[in-house]
């Protein structure tokens, strides 16, 4: 991967999951795996056949090995991951009959030390698209300069950036979430919203039209609202809406992370010459199928998969 040219460069944080199939009182053993959000999109574009490099750093905490290997098996570009001394974020799921435990242990993990030091200018102007999410602009203050002043140099440059507020209440404020997008809108091509979590939560918008107008207005030139209370995709471009319906919702059975696979669909597809609306339609089709299997990284398609079925 290393000597192919790199389209998508990914700016985020990969996480150690542990889960159960039982609840974390009954379970005795927890498999071992990995994840996050940016992580879940950056296997969803390499399983569909892109070129995408993942910049973050990781822990020298015993599980260094097995990260950066997930990540190289993925056909995931590794070379701008560095470690340090810290220790790796965490989270432990767990899903019964009855309900899903999950549990986040994020305090001073290595990604904490990511810095504008981790991407160069000359790399970012080489790419096609530069993506990232509020979860990374959260760890700390230098993480949240290294993403704003990354999309900058990407707008002067006219390389795309896509991004994704994420608003995670269990360890994001509401009013930070908001001042993250607001100081990268300008620099910001391509926005992920969920209606419900991110749109109404932090700007009280819960219209289509508005949600639309507003970041239109920003000079954000794609938004897409992701609407489970419509059971589909808006996309927004050029002053039009076209809606789009999510693919075999009937068939779903198990949603973890579908809109951060639906990200990753749609930045391939976006940066492999489809049209924004048309782009929705493939997106929604892998995140789609994703949802019939168990598992978030474990059930994304192949894009072998996703073709006998667009």
């Amino acid at each position: 991967m290393e000597s192919q040219k790199i389209d998508i460069a990914i700016i985020g944080e990969c996480l150690i999951e542990l889960s159960s199939n039982g609840t974390l009182a009954e379970s005795s053993t927890l498999n071992k795996y990995f994840g996050g959000d940016t992580v879940t999109t950056a296997v969803a574009i390499a399983r569909l056949g892109g070129n995408v490099a993942y910049v973050t750093k990781v822990g020298n905490d015993g599980f260094s090995e097995f990260i950066l290997s997930c990540l190289q098996k993925e056909n995931i570009d590794t070379s701008l991951i560095s470690t340090n001394d810290e220790q790796n974020g965490m989270y432990i799921v767990s899903k019964s009959q009855d309900k899903k435990e999950l549990l986040y242990y994020k305090r001073k993990t290595a990604a904490t030390k990511l810095s504008v030091e981790d991407l160069s200018e000359d790399y970012i102007k080489k790419l096609k698209l530069l993506y990232s999410t509020g979860v990374v602009q959260s760890l700390s203050a230098c993480s949240r300069e290294l993403v704003r002043e990354s999309f900058r140099i990407a707008r002067e440059n006219d390389i795309l950036t896509a991004y994704d507020p994420n608003y995670t209440s269990c360890f994001m404020s509401s009013s930070d979430t908001k001042e993250y997008m607001e100081e990268i809108g300008e620099y910001t091509d391509i926005i992920f919203l969920s209606l419900k979590g991110d749109a109404v939560r932090l700007y009280d918008l819960d219209s289509v039209d508005q949600i639309m107008k507003y970041f239109w207005d920003k000079g954000i030139k794609i938004v897409i609202i992701k609407s489970h209370v419509d059971n589909g995709y808006y996309t927004g471009y050029r002053g039009e809406i076209n809606f789009t319906e999510f693919y075999n919702s009937s068939k779903a059975i198990d949603t973890t992370a579908s809109g951060d696979v639906f990200n990753g669909g749609f930045l391939y597809a976006i940066t492999h010459g489809y049209s924004p609306n048309d782009a929705t339609k493939f997106a929604s089709v892998v995140s789609g199928l994703q949802t019939q299997n168990y598992g978030a990284i474990q059930s994304i398609p192949y894009i072998s998969t996703v073709l006998e079925n667009v």
